[in-house]
C-alpha cells in the first residue's frame, strides 16, 4: 500500500494499478518458485534496498552540508535523544519503549514467527541456522541505521531550506515526505528509478516470504492431518492454490489499508506486534511452564490476541497527539503554511479529559508485542490451573526450555535444579544428533540394482546426495532396533545414511 501511493506521487501511476501489480508479480513468482525463489529474490532485493537508502542518505547530506553539519542540525532541533527515561507508555518513543517493548518484537519475529522458523528448518544443521540468524541481526543493523541515517540528513535538508514540506502543507501526509525529497535531490538520471526499485524490493520481498510461509503453514498444520501423507507433487500443488488465495487476500486487504492514517510504519507495526505477541506467549507458556495445558494454551492465544488489537484499532479512532519538537516553516510561502494550518486543524479535535479506555488506546505501538505475549503467558495460566493443570511428569523435558539455566547460569547447580522443578534437560545438538541417528532410508529410495551393494564396496560407492553416508562411528552406533528393521526390510547396511535436516 505504502509502495502504491509512493509510486503515485513519483510517476502518477494510479495507486490500484500498483497494488494489483505488486500483488500479481509477487504471487506469481512464489506460485513458480516456492521457498528457494524466495530466499534468492529476498537476498537480491535488500541489496537493491540498501543502495537506494544510501543513495538518498551520500546525496542529502551533501546537499545539506555534510554529516556533521547534519548530526548538529538535528541535535540542536531535539532529533537526537539516546536516553529518554521516562516511563510513561504512552510516550511513543522512549527508551523503555524502544528497547524494552521493541525487543520482544524482535523477539516474536526471529523466535517464532512463521517465515523465520521456515528458513531456519529448511538448513541443513542447527550451526547454520544460528549463523543465518547472526547475520541476518548484522543486515538488520545496517538497513535500520541507513533508514535512520536518510531520515537526519532529510530532516537537515529541509532545516537549510527553512520550510518543512509537511507542516508548511506542500504534502498531504508523512508518508509523502521521502519521494517529495527524492525528486529535489535525486535529480539525476536513474537515481530516481533505484528508489523505485527500493520501494519495489521491500514491498515484493515482504509479500512473497508472507505468502510461502502462510501456504507451508496452511498445508502442514490444518490440511494435511486430515488429508493424510500424499505425494509431493500433490502437496505442491495444493501449497501453489494456497499462494493464489493468500496473494489474493493481501491485495484486498492493501486496498481496505488505504484508509488507515498515521505512517505507514506505525500502522505495519501496530497490527503486526499485536499478531505476533500472542504466539510468542503461547510458545513461552508452552516452554517455560509445564503445568500450562491446552486449554490454558487456546484462552491465552485468543485473549491475548484480542487484547492489542483491540487497542491498536482504538488507537485510530482517537485524535492525533501533540508534539514538542519544532519544525522550520519560516521560509514557507504563505499559501503553503496556510494549507498546512488548515489540515492540521481538520484533523485535530478540541482537547479534553480521556476516559481511562481512551489512555489504553494512546499506548505506544511498540508495547503491543508485550502486551500480547504477557496476556496470553497469564491468562494461560490462571486457566490451566482453574482447569487442572499439567503434571511435570507428563512433559518431557526435551519439549521445555531451560530458561533459569540460561538466566541464572552463574547460579551453583543444586540452586538451578531447585529453579527447574528438578527437571533434567538434555542438550539441543544431543536431541538432534539422537534424531540423525534414528533416521534411515525409505525402502522405496533404496536403489534396486543390486550389484550395487557388494561385500567389496566401501562407502565411497554409496550413490551421492542427498543422502549423506553415515561415519562409521554413527554406524557403530545405530541402535539394535535399527538393525532388526533393517534386516526385515531386507536394507543392505551400506544403505544406512544418517540425514542431515
Amino acid at each position: 500500500m505504502y509502495t502504491s501511493k509512493i509510486f503515485t506521487v513519483l510517476t502518477g501511476f494510479p495507486t490500484w494499478a500498483t497494488i494489483i501489480t505488486v500483488g500479481l508479480v509477487s504471487t506469481f513468482y512464489t506460485f513458480l518458485g516456492g521457498m528457494k525463489a524466495v530466499v534468492w529474490t529476498d537476498f537480491f532485493q535488500s541489496l537493491v534496498m540498501i543502495a537506494g537508502l544510501l543513495a538518498i542518505a551520500i546525496q542529502g547530506a551533501i546537499r545539506a552540508g555534510g554529516l556533521e553539519k547534519v548530526w548538529q542540525v538535528n541535535y540542536d532541533w531535539g532529533r537526537i535523544q539516546f536516553f529518554d527515561f521516562n516511563p510513561d507508555p504512552t510516550q511513543r518513543h522512549s527508551f523503555w519503549s524502544l528497547i524494552v517493548g521493541a525487543s520482544v518484537g524482535w523477539m516474536s519475529t526471529y523466535g517464532v514467527n512463521q517465515a523465520s522458523v521456515q528458513r531456519y528448518s529448511a538448513l541443513s544443521t542447527l550451526h547454520k541456522a544460528k549463523s543465518a540468524v547472526l547475520l541476518n541481526i548484522i543486515g538488520v543493523i545496517i538497513l535500520v541505521t541507513v533508514t535512520c541515517l536518510a531520515g537526519i540528513v532529510m530532516f537537515a535538508y529541509y532545516v537549510t531550506k527553512g520550510c518543512d514540506p509537511w507542516k508548511g502543507g506542500i504534502v498531504a501526509n508523512p508518508n509523502q515526505l521521502i519521494p517529495h525529497f527524492v525528486m529535489e535531490v535525486l535529480g539525476y538520471p536513474g537515481l530516481p528509478g533505484l528508489f523505485i526499485s527500493c520501494l519495489f524490493s521491500g514491498a515484493l520481498s515482504t509479500m512473497s516470504s508472507c505468502l510461502n510461509a502462510l501456504s507451508a503453514v496452511t498445508w502442514e498444520d490444518i490440511l494435511k492431518p486430515y488429508v493424510g501423507n500424499r505425494s509431493e507433487s500433490y502437496q505442491t500443488w495444493v501449497t501453489r492454490i494456497l499462494v493464489l488465495v493468500y496473494g489474493a487476500a493481501g491485495v484486498g486487504f492493501a486496498f481496505m489499508a488505504q484508509t488507515l492514517g498515521g505512517t505507514v510504519l506505525q500502522a505495519s507495526l501496530s497490527f503486526t506486534g499485536a499478531a505476533s505477541g500472542p504466539v510468542l506467549g503461547i510458545f513461552l507458556l508452552a516452554g517455560v511452564f509445564p503445568w500450562a495445558n491446552w486449554i490454558g494454551c487456546v484462552s491465552g492465544g485468543l485473549i491475548g490476541l484480542a487484547l492489542p488489537l483491540w487497542i491498536s484499532f482504538g488507537a485510530y479512532s482517537m485524535p492525533a497527539g501533540k508534539t514538542h519538537l519544532l519544525f522550520p516553516t519560516q521560509n514557507c510561502t504563505a499559501t503553503a503554511i496556510t494549507v498546512g494550518t488548515t489540515l492540521a486543524t481538520t484533523t485535530t479535535t478540541a482537547v479534553y479529559e480521556l476516559s481511562a479506555v481512551e489512555r489504553l488506546y494512546t499506548v505506544s505501538y511498540l508495547w503491543y508485542p508485550s502486551i500480547g505475549a504477557a496476556t496470553a503467558v497469564i491468562v494461560g495460566l490462571i486457566v490451566s490451573f482453574a482447569t487442572g493443570p499439567m503434571s511435570i511428569d507428563d512433559v518431557d523435558p526435551k519439549y521445555l526450555i531451560p530458561l533459569f539455566d540460561r538466566i541464572f547460569c552463574c547460579l551453583p547447580g543444586r540452586f538451578r535444579r531447585t529453579l527447574r522443578c528438578n527437571l533434567e534437560f538434555e542438550n539441543p545438538e544431543d536431541i538432534k544428533a539422537e534424531k540423525d541417528l534414528q533416521m534411515i532410508i525409505e525402502p522405496s529410495k533404496i536403489p534396486q540394482e543390486k550389484e550395487k551393494f557388494t561385500e567389496n564396496k566401501t562407502y565411497d560407492e554409496i550413490p551421492p546426495p542427498p543422502y549423506t553416508p553415515a561415519t562409521d562411528g554413527e554406524l557403530f552406533a545405530m541402535t539394535e532396533k535399527n538393525s532388526i528393521i533393517c534386516e526385515n526390510q531386507n536394507i543392505p547396511s551400506e544403505c544406512i545414511h544418517s540425514i542431515r535436516l
